[in-house]
């Protein structure tokens, strides 16, 4: 069984795949992570790496998110964009993470996680409100300030709403999250 790849590799590998804008994106992602899951009480290691991998299949053609990770449902034929979380977790895998909640959390945040993990919940606020995006600055805040399930269950309502509004159809996982989250 091949070992996890180092921290750095996995940046590098990362970093030569995508934009320098994408990157920039994905560090501050990475940075926020860890530091959510810290004050949450999780691993911010796991949740740093995590960040890394979010978006590492983000700007893959079309075709190949499709050949990765072939569409489930309508939600995911018509937008195959919304499957680079599916994809990246794939290459992630293929790279040797074996990690299930960093598999999840690189998933997950596209469509949220239906599990209580706080890696998964890390990233996904992270992905949400990291600074470079200009919004959200509240969920941030409040997840470091400890409250990691608020902030996520905020950003899951935020997410179907904005959906909603714009008339995008809503993933069945971001369903189940919201639904979930809000039990």
């Amino acid at each position: 069984m091949p070992s996890t790849p180092s921290i750095e590799t996995i940046a590098e590998r990362v970093r030569v795949r995508v934009s320098p804008e994408r990157w920039a994106h994905i560090v501050r992602v990475a940075e926020l992570a860890r530091r959510i899951a810290e004050a949450a009480g999780a691993e911010g290691e796991r949740a740093y790496l995590a960040g890394l991998l979010h978006d590492v299949a983000r700007e893959l053609p079309e075709e190949e998110l499709l050949a990765l990770c072939p569409p489930e449902n309508e939600v995911e034929a018509a937008h195959p964009r919304a499957l680079h979380g599916c994809a990246g977790r794939k290459i992630a895998a293929e790279w040797g993470v074996t990690d299930p909640e960093v598999l999840e959390a690189i998933e997950g945040h596209v469509w949220g996680v239906t599990s209580e993990s706080p890696v998964a919940r890390a990233v996904y606020v992270a992905d949400v409100s990291e600074p470079g995006r200009g919004v959200n600055d509240d969920l941030r805040e409040r997840a470091l300030a400890g409250d990691l399930e608020g902030a996520y269950a905020e950003a899951v309502a935020r997410k179907v709403a904005y959906l909603k509004a714009k008339g995008i159809p809503i993933h069945p996982r971001t369903l189940k999250a919201y639904a979930e989250a809000h039990a």
